[in-house]
């Protein structure tokens, strides 16, 4: 006897399965995104199915080779997978519309084109818009294959039968199995489509990158398991009227997730941004108040940003507070600081914050110096433009400890900085002091404070 087929509800938005229809998702709160999925029974006759002859192995006897990874000569994208593209891995590529997916995943191939083989799946775009693109990057070869089709099953077969040595799909959203009876872009459809990807890639040793659009609020579109089933899940940040990019890694099983890239986009496409200290602080006006330096980690790499702090009258009743670029609970939880313990008042000012360049500051060491900014602004008093401050503020007014104050400091008087205000706790981790370097330790916000009064 044939088991009955059962159908589940499945929200399109986070993946969450009910047994009836739901006007309304428990999980994401959103609205009439429930839709019919048929499910296969998991136990079938005394049996759960699948390989009954499954076996396992001691981990000391598993045996493995250190293969080295593809260097795609991208330096700023090879520091930000760990050190290259290992054999069998299957990345996530996702950012806004129009950011550079796409056109940096074409640079790759014109790196990896004069060793490597490439197949190109596009379920977006036809072959000679691909090539118009490619063209005007410069690349040209008969080692990059160019497929236009958006049906799952016959990528992985051609994958099968062709085992090219990079495979890049373009989007993830476009392809569909059609046994399936959802439409293209839905949570099955994506869900599968990446496992089935995900199977070919691991079986043949072939890296796969796979690329993701983001829904409304940024966030990657489609079902949250598919940043499960992948290796590793790159984001570009930065904006569309700007002309920099930043690649971020959210999860790497082969390297860091702290490291970044930089880029910067031309007419010749993506372009690195080897010192994006210089870059972040090119243009930076002086005698200006509200302006002040700080120095954060990216990964094992410190990056000067520079902080503006803007402090008006309000014309409203309620005073405004906005944030670019830094968190802005952490920016209330600074105002409250300054108030209750250094005595000023910003409840009747509007305040802003900005981060120069596109840049997050989401460190704690960003917190002096989003501090001084604000006090500078309300003050008028500008800041040194060769001053430095970092250090992490806490609830009492104390300034606390921060790690790899030894790089920052390094990195500062690389640049030119002369004075750098720290926390006095982090100059027991400083071997070492350029001479044209001057630090100033303190305890307190209140001290740091007065150091620029």
């Amino acid at each position: 006897m044939s088991p009955k087929i059962k159908s589940v509800y499945v929200c399109n938005e986070c993946g969450y399965e009910s047994a009836k229809w739901l006007g309304k998702c428990p999980s994401c709160n959103a609205w009439n995104t429930f839709e019919e999925q048929i499910s296969a029974p998991l136990y079938q006759g005394g049996s759960f199915g699948g390989n009954i002859n499954a076996t396992a192995k001691p981990l000391s006897q598993i045996s493995f080779s250190d293969e080295p990874r593809f260097k795609t000569d991208i330096t700023e994208l090879d520091r930000v997978l760990g050190g290259g593209i290992v054999k069998g891995s299957v990345v996530l590529l996702s950012g806004d519309p129009g950011i550079g997916k796409s056109t940096i995943l074409l640079q790759v191939c014109n790196s990896l084109q004069k060793k490597h083989t490439i197949l190109y799946v596009s379920g977006e775009e036809s072959a000679m818009q691909i090539k118009m693109r490619a063209s005007r990057l410069g690349v040209e070869s008969d080692n990059v294959s160019i497929m236009t089709e958006t049906d799952t099953k016959a990528v992985c077969e051609y994958i099968q039968s062709s085992k090219p040595d990079v495979v890049i799909i373009d989007s993830i959203q476009t392809m569909s199995i059609a046994e399936l009876t959802s439409s293209p872009g839905s949570i099955v459809q994506v869900r599968e489509s990446t496992n089935m990807l995900l199977r070919t890639g691991k079986k043949l040793g072939i890296p796969i990158f796979i690329v993701g659009h983001v829904n409304k609020g940024g966030d990657i579109a489609g079902p949250k398991v598919m940043e499960h089933i992948v290796d590793t899940v790159l984001y570009f940040e930065g904006e569309r009227n700007q002309s920099y990019r930043i690649l971020r890694g959210i999860k790497n099983r082969f390297g860091s997730t702290n490291e970044i890239g930089v880029f910067e986009m031309t007419e010749k496409g993506l372009i690195e941004v080897e010192n994006p200290s210089a870059m972040l602080l090119s243009g930076r006006m002086t005698d200006v108040s509200g302006g002040c330096i700080t120095c954060v980690m990216e990964g094992t790499r410190p990056i000067l940003a520079e902080v503006q702090g803007l402090v008006t009258p309000s014309g409203f009743g309620n005073a405004r507070r906005t944030a670019t670029g830094f968190d802005y609970n952490r920016l209330n939880l600074l105002i409250a600081v300054l108030e209750k313990r250094i005595g000023l008042n910003f409840s009747n000012l509007d305040t802003y914050v900005n981060i120069v360049g596109g840049m997050r500051l989401d460190e704690p060491a960003a917190d002096l110096s989003v501090a001084l900014s604000l006090v500078s602004g309300l003050h008028d008093i500008p800041i040194d433009e060769k001053l430095i401050a970092f250090g992490e503020i806490g609830l009492s007014g104390e300034l606390r400890s921060v790690p790899r104050a030894q790089a920052r400091i390094n990195e500062a008087a690389r640049l030119g900085f002369t004075k750098c205000i720290l926390p006095k706790a982090c100059i027991k981790q400083i071997s070492s002091c350029p001479d044209s370097l001057e630090l100033i330790g303190a305890v307190s916000l209140k001290q740091a404070i007065s150091i620029i009064k």
